[in-house]
């Protein structure tokens, strides 16, 4: 396959299990070696560059599983990712947070769960002169609708506002993606089989033929 995700925009890669979805996002982290083609991050070759490099240069991976350190609290979770101990942005995002700080990561709900890890991906910055990369492999899983649509729409905003390249994974295109269309700039690849059977704009593919 051939992907192009560019900055400021929210790429959207779909298709159903099997399709190569996962496999496409852990190349692109590092976490899974090619066998032959490239990664090219802001003009440079990454290819072979490990994933904790690649996190080192803005590249943001939230996987579908494990994406949380079940072992440690919320708060110390958080602080992984931010360091100075300051959590009001992580807070502002996912309040659901704020009562669950002191309890272990692994005791939360998946949907909680998949807030914590999400709080890391909206909110780390990237290093200067870099374009944030953030890599989220089924965003939603597990949150209660207006929570979800809430996630899109942080995510369209770090595209919109922040100039981040945010590609995430999703079985179907989510409604509150294809609502916000018109105000973010929303690129779709769907994939079958391991091939991608189209790519366009979210308008594009809500009009194709099947």
């Amino acid at each position: 396959i051939t992907l192009a995700a560019p900055a400021a925009t929210l790429t959207v890669l779909l298709g159903r299990n099997g399709s190569g979805r996962t496999t496409a996002l852990r190349a692109l982290a590092g976490t899974l070696p090619l066998s032959a083609g490239a990664v090219i991050l802001d003009g440079r070759d990454i290819t072979r560059r490990p994933a904790h490099e690649r996190a080192a240069r803005g590249l943001c991976f939230v996987p579908d599983r494990q994406a949380v350190f079940s072992s440690l609290t919320v708060a110390e979770n958080l602080a992984l990712s931010h360091p100075e101990g300051d959590f009001s942005r992580a807070l502002t995002a996912y309040p659901e947070l704020r009562p669950l700080l002191a309890r272990r990561a692994g005791t939360l709900s998946g949907g909680e769960q998949r807030m914590l890890a999400l709080s890391r991906a909206l909110l780390s910055p990237s290093p200067p002169a870099q374009t944030a990369v953030i890599l989220v492999d089924e965003a939603a899983q597990g949150m209660s609708p207006p929570i979800a649509a809430r996630t899109y729409a942080h995510l369209a905003d770090l595209a919109a506002h922040q100039g981040a390249c945010v590609v995430v994974a999703e079985q179907r295109l989510p409604p509150a993606l294809r609502e916000r269309a018109s105000r973010t700039a929303v690129v779709v690849h769907e994939l079958r089989r391991g091939t991608v059977a189209f790519s366009g704009e979210a308008a594009e593919f809500s009009s194709a033929p099947e």
